[in-house]
């Protein structure tokens, strides 16, 4: 059995400051080899003049904070865009849980539904996830939250299970995941008819060209 790397971002927080609270899995088996598309990747956002060893943060990306403040718009754009093909030629799997922070306004009800659907989740796919060993579950300990949901869920599920601490900039895959909480929120408001932000809407260009471009792609990334 080959193992199943199981990437995790979040985006959101547990108090006041967010509308939706979304969890990201990355799922990649590692059978299949994805070093080509990595060099690939690397190649272009050096021809880019992106700093070699630097992680894509897309959040940052599309604000034009942090490393990305000054940066071009155009420029940002092409990055997120190299990060985006080369998601969709690595072979991954990814679902994202989007909670509404509204219907969960504490921190005890947004664990407890995040647990529910994340379990949820594990044992109707178990089938499938038994048949990789182990399964490895990378995530930065950015949220105690989610470490706690990592340790116990995955575990209640699974037998070989590990669970590594990473550096946002060790692995591309970590940085797709964050890229895929960037746009389930963007999906999020849109879904909802909610505005974008103002950032968002400029990175995008348009709600049209953010579901064409970007959104109908990914339907062929969800989970099956």
């Amino acid at each position: 059995m080959s193992p199943l790397s199981v990437f995790l971002d979040e985006s959101g927080d547990t108090g006041t400051q967010s509308d939706y609270y979304l969890l990201t899995l990355v799922f990649h088996e590692q059978a299949l080899d994805i070093s080509n598309s990595l060099v690939r990747l690397s190649a272009e956002l050096s021809n880019l003049g992106f700093p070699e060893g630097a992680g894509l943060h897309c959040g940052p990306m599309v604000r034009g904070e942090e490393i990305y403040h000054g940066m071009p718009l155009q420029l940002r754009k092409k990055l997120f865009f190299k990060l985006f093909s080369f998601a969709r030629v690595s072979g991954i799997a990814y679902r994202a849980f989007v909670i509404k922070k509204r219907e969960y306004p504490d921190k005890l009800s947004l664990k407890g539904r995040l647990s529910k659907e994340l379990g949820t989740f594990l044992r109707d796919n178990l089938e499938y996830l038994q048949k990789h060993n182990p399964v490895i579950v990378y995530y930065d300990n950015g949220q105690s939250m989610v470490t706690d949901l990592i340790n116990s869920i995955f575990n209640a599920y699974l037998f070989d299970v590990e669970v590594r601490k990473v550096r946002p900039d060790e692995y591309r895959l970590f940085q797709v995941a964050d890229m895929l909480c960037t746009l389930e929120l963007a999906k999020a408001k849109l879904d909802d008819g909610r505005v974008l932000s103002k950032s968002e809407e400029h990175f995008f260009e348009s709600r049209r060209r953010l579901i064409k471009v970007y959104l109908k792609a990914l339907e062929r990334l969800h989970f099956q």
